[in-house]
């Protein structure tokens, strides 16, 4: 790991807080140049992400791995401890603790319950778990979408064939960037304004202008 992060840049999957390989693999992290994150697995201990995010300094973002029941109880808590700079959804492991399915219905709390929490804590939208189809490009680019909807802005990715229909799933498609551009266009007009038969009020035309901020920066 530490030879990696040397030459180039990147996050680390470290060991759960509770493991008891976890301060051994901080040590190695510790003032490593490169770092630029660390991803948490099983995140249900606030106190114990501050500790790490304090060792770790200020300069390296600390994600929260919300993967059980307890970390789900305690989002809100996670989302603010100290370093936390966004949640992820580990939805299989999830999924195996509660005793349910995997499936979008059986998950769509949990989703839900990350994306509100991750607002309320001023927080950038959470991260999906992964798709486990590795030859089909396609299911991860449909989760994607699916998480998108829901409020997530990012997703985890186990194969390099993944990466592409995810990226393009979170970007703005053209006619969202089309529709956007009338709305703001609309709006200058001044008075309410209509595009495509629908009132645009605030809230339209705050989804516009996050819609080409996302463009011009996918970040």
């Amino acid at each position: 790991v530490a030879n990696w992060v040397v030459d180039h840049q990147g996050a680390v999957r470290v060991n759960a807080t509770t493991s008891p390989e976890h301060d051994a693999d901080v040590e190695v992290l510790v003032g490593l140049a490169g770092l630029q994150g660390v991803v948490v697995p099983m995140a249900d201990d606030p106190a114990a992400l501050a500790t790490l995010a304090a060792r770790l300094g200020k300069d390296v973002a600390v994600v929260a791995l919300v993967e059980t029941a307890l970390g789900l109880h305690r989002v809100h808590e996670v989302a603010t401890a100290p370093g936390v700079t966004r949640l992820a959804f580990g939805h299989l492991d999830f999924a195996a603790d509660i005793g349910s399915s995997t499936d979008d219905t059986a998950m769509l709390m949990a989703r839900s319950t990350l994306v509100v929490a991750s607002r309320a804590a001023g927080l950038p939208g959470p991260v999906d778990g992964t798709t486990t189809a590795l030859d089909d490009p396609e299911a991860a680019a449909r989760d994607a979408a699916g998480a998108r909807a829901l409020g997530f802005t990012g997703k985890l990715c186990i194969h390099p064939s993944q990466v592409r229909p995810v990226n393009a799933a979170f970007s703005p498609t053209d006619d969202e960037v089309a529709w956007a551009r009338r709305v703001l266009e609309a709006s200058n007009a001044g008075g309410v304004a209509r595009v495509d038969g629908h009132m645009v009020d605030a809230p339209v035309l705050l989804r516009a202008t996050k819609i080409l901020a996302l463009q011009r920066d996918p970040r």
